[in-house]
């Protein structure tokens, strides 16, 4: 951190001109494509390109661009912790920057392209520059959350046969005690002031390494990144996305969904390790030329959110549902927000309720994300009727569209499941109505099986919270003698409510939800707590809670 606080302009013993005369000694050798392009290639109405590398092909010509501005821009990456500490870098500064991690990776790091390395770093600048420095030199980046454990940390080493580790202070311990068991691992390379016994310091290689980097020649399918799934049962799978689906992939996201412009600040809040932070911290903004905005909070703070987006000009914010509802439970009408005009949502359905509040607070509408609907079909494949719930599916043509991941990494029969006849299984279950509005209704493994009836937990969850006694909601599958296993609801309650007869407001909330939604599909087991796991997704949280529920570690 201390190092790269240091590279800021004219704090920097390194002057303007300087990082300009360096920067400008890197000549692209490979012809970017115009950026008219890119939405033909999205739409899958013009070939995808052979090569394609979105540090060379789009970050450097950011790059280019705004040299040639005669205007201030926004800054490409706009990071602060809420403590006084702040970093701005320009799109030519991040590329000077990236530049020598990707020489410090090629060359003390001796990571080549192919070699794969895990990043378990939380929101720091690092990230971006180690993320884009992989890119550069072909490195393939595999993120991960700081919650890791040791063993977490030791089944992904062994997994993916990483070559490298990149981690801080906190997890190193964890590292070295696994790390005798991981025959593939040859470097590790910590972001710290201090240094460590066996680890190369990050800070040392950046201060270190050559300005100049030659970005390698990758092709569009040329794997990039792998990202760990959480998965209900078993062991979390390796998933893989090329150059082609993460950069090309996600432009229609960042110019439709997140509308964002060069003048746009975007404040995406997902945790480095999952594929949300890469499409909407990463590539979304980035190839709209759009300022990353990042707040550098250790846990999820309602309030240090609000008075951020009163203080700063952040113009979209991205965010799970989880966190939405929580912000509604605030009064929304004290805060002034600086510059916000757009908001989305992602990773999960979004309540309704929780969507109408935030507006009748805020004045904005929350625009969810979900990448993924097309048509509804059977286990065989075949195109269901309204009404009748099956597996959301896309249908493809001759070929698998380049904007999917790639495969699941020694895993090809789990590949070959994703797709059935010609059609694509998202892996989510819906229904389709007399209108042709898809309705959602769960991920696949989410689905409670109870008496043979198929229960999605997020509707359960949607009705819970339109009580006002209920203020967060998690529903699982619990076990049961005769049904297999039924629906259980863990319901955090409104303060007003905690002192109510715990039994007879569980039938309330039971009665309550058989007149929502259909009645078979009520929770039969409710259990009061005073708060929910703190994740990201609901998914992962219900994942977490159903492992309990089940005695399973």
């Amino acid at each position: 951190m201390k190092i790269l606080l240091e590279f800021k302009v004219l704090r920097s013993p390194w002057s303007i001109q300087t990082l300009c005369r360096l920067f400008h000694q890197y000549h692209n050798t490979f012809a970017p494509l115009n950026f008219s392009d890119y939405e033909a290639i999205s739409r899958c109405e013009q070939e995808l390109p052979e090569y394609f590398n979105f540090a060379s092909d789009v970050l450097d010509k950011w790059s280019q661009i705004e040299k040639e501005r005669k205007e201030p821009s926004n800054p490409a990456l706009w990071w602060i912790n809420g403590k006084g500490d702040e970093i701005k870098w320009s799109f030519e500064e991040l590329g000077f920057l990236s530049q020598k991690v990707a020489n410090a990776l090629s060359g003390p790091c001796s990571l080549q392209r192919g070699d794969r390395v895990l990043v378990i770093l939380p929101r720091l600048p690092e990230w971006w520059l180690l993320y884009v420095a992989c890119m550069r030199t072909g490195v393939i980046i595999i993120p991960g959350t700081t919650q890791l454990t040791a063993e977490d940390i030791c089944y992904r080493l062994l997994a993916s046969k990483a070559k490298g580790i990149i981690t801080t202070d906190v997890l190193a311990p964890a590292v070295d005690s696994v790390a005798s068991k991981c025959q593939f691992l040859k470097t590790k390379l910590i972001v710290s002031e201090s240094s460590r016994a066996e680890w190369l310091n990050f800070s040392d290689l950046l201060k270190a390494a050559p300005a100049v980097h030659n970005c390698v020649k990758t092709k569009s399918q040329d794997p990039m990144a792998i990202y760990f799934t959480s998965g209900t049962t078993g062991y979390p799978k390796m998933v893989e996305h090329s150059y082609g689906s993460f950069g090309l992939g996600v432009f229609l996201c960042g110019r439709y969904w997140m509308n964002l412009t060069p003048s746009d600040i975007m404040w995406n809040m997902s945790d480095t390790a999952w594929v949300k932070a890469a499409i909407g911290s990463v590539f979304g903004p980035w190839f709209q030329g759009t300022c990353v905005f990042v707040h550098a909070m250790p846990q999820f703070d309602p309030g240090a959110l609000l008075n951020t987006l009163c203080r700063y000009p952040v113009t979209t914010l991205c965010s799970t549902p989880t966190a939405y509802r929580t912000l509604v439970q605030h009064d929304l009408t004290r805060y002034a927000f600086k510059k916000l005009k757009h908001c989305l949502s992602g990773g999960e359905p979004l309540n309704p309720e929780v969507m109408a509040q935030w507006k009748s607070q805020t004045g904005l509408t929350i625009y969810e994300g979900y990448g993924q609907t097309e048509t509804i079909i059977d286990e065989n494949g075949n195109v269901l009727p309204p009404g009748k719930e099956g597996d959301i599916a896309i249908k493809m043509d001759a070929k698998r569209p380049f904007a999917f991941f790639t495969r699941y990494v020694d895993d090809p029969e789990r590949t070959a499941s994703t797709v059935r006849g010609n059609f694509y299984i998202t892996g989510d279950r819906g229904s389709m109505d007399a209108d042709g509005y898809i309705w959602f209704m769960g991920r696949s493994d989410d689905v409670i099986i109870s008496s043979g009836y198929r229960i999605g937990p997020f509707e359960i969850e949607s009705a819970l919270i339109q009580h006002p006694a209920v203020i967060e909601s998690a529903v699982v599958s619990s076990p049961d003698p005769l049904r297999g296993e039924v629906v259980k609801a863990f319901v955090v309650l409104s303060p007003s409510f905690k002192s109510q007869d715990p039994k007879k407001l569980a039938c309330e909330l039971q009665v309550h939800v058989k007149k929502v939604t259909a009645p078979y599909k009520y929770p039969r087991k409710i259990e009061f707590v005073q708060q929910l796991p703190k994740t990201v997704t609901g998914k992962i949280r219900r994942n977490e809670l159903r492992n309990k529920e089940w005695g399973q570690n």
